[in-house]
């Protein structure tokens, strides 16, 4: 493949530049604000897909963040990668205030006890265990235990979920009245400099063949 690494990314590799990638944040934040700039799409529509990738990353769909946020563009009309683009507000720096913010009011809505932070993390972590060894026992013959995925799914799944709502909501609606009129006033301010760069090359070609035509000086243009 001609973009494939020359030298394969270990492990270890894989999982520090998820927390820290190569380069740092800024980075990363600097790559992802260009990609913004360079989408064709009217500024509404580039802001209703960041609002829709922002709102994504406050649900605990890890490993679906990408196709939710995509589908969730597409019914409301945005920009498929401007909302793949914004799931990137949900990194693992932000994760855990979204977690805590998220658990602390869908344990309140829901009248249930709040859990510490540590051991909602870890319970994501046991619950993926817990499904992988329940999908593997279908071939291995043993008995399937499906009584922790029912205590992660109320204690933990439901109260993220349902908390995750509205502060999902009001980031995505904030990111959407922020970005729309920044998206739209560089795209003004982007059009007039492409305007006023063919305006410039358009009078140096004018210039050019008027001094071409001048009598005394052999028209090149006719000569070809």
């Amino acid at each position: 493949m001609v973009f494939k690494r020359r030298k394969p990314r270990t492990y270890v590799e894989i999982v520090s530049e998820s927390f820290y990638p190569r380069g740092g944040w800024r980075r990363a934040s600097w790559y992802v604000m260009y990609r913004l700039r360079r989408l064709p799409d009217p500024a509404h529509k580039i802001s209703r897909g960041i609002a829709a990738g922002v709102f994504t990353s406050f649900t605990p769909f890890f490993g679906l963040h990408f196709l939710i946020a995509g589908v969730l563009s597409l019914l409301i009309r945005g920009n498929v990668i401007a909302a793949l683009l914004g799931t990137f507000i949900g990194n693992p720096l932000t994760f855990p205030l979204i977690a805590a913010v998220s658990m602390e009011l869908g344990s309140w809505m829901l009248g249930y006890p709040g859990l510490p932070l540590p051991l909602v993390l870890a319970s994501f972590s046991d619950a993926a265990l817990d499904l992988w060894r329940n999908a593997t026992a279908i071939f291995s013959g043993e008995p399937a235990n499906w009584s922790g995925l029912a205590l992660f799914w109320r204690r933990v799944f439901l109260p993220y979920t349902v908390g995750g709502i509205l502060p999902g909501l009001a980031a995505g609606i904030a990111t959407y009245i922020l970005s729309n009129p920044l998206i739209a006033a560089y795209q003004k301010a982007r059009v007039a400099r492409l305007k006023k760069r063919f305006a410039k090359k358009r009078e140096k070609v004018i210039s050019r063949r008027m001094e071409m035509a001048e009598p005394g000086k052999p028209d090149r243009a006719a000569a070809e």
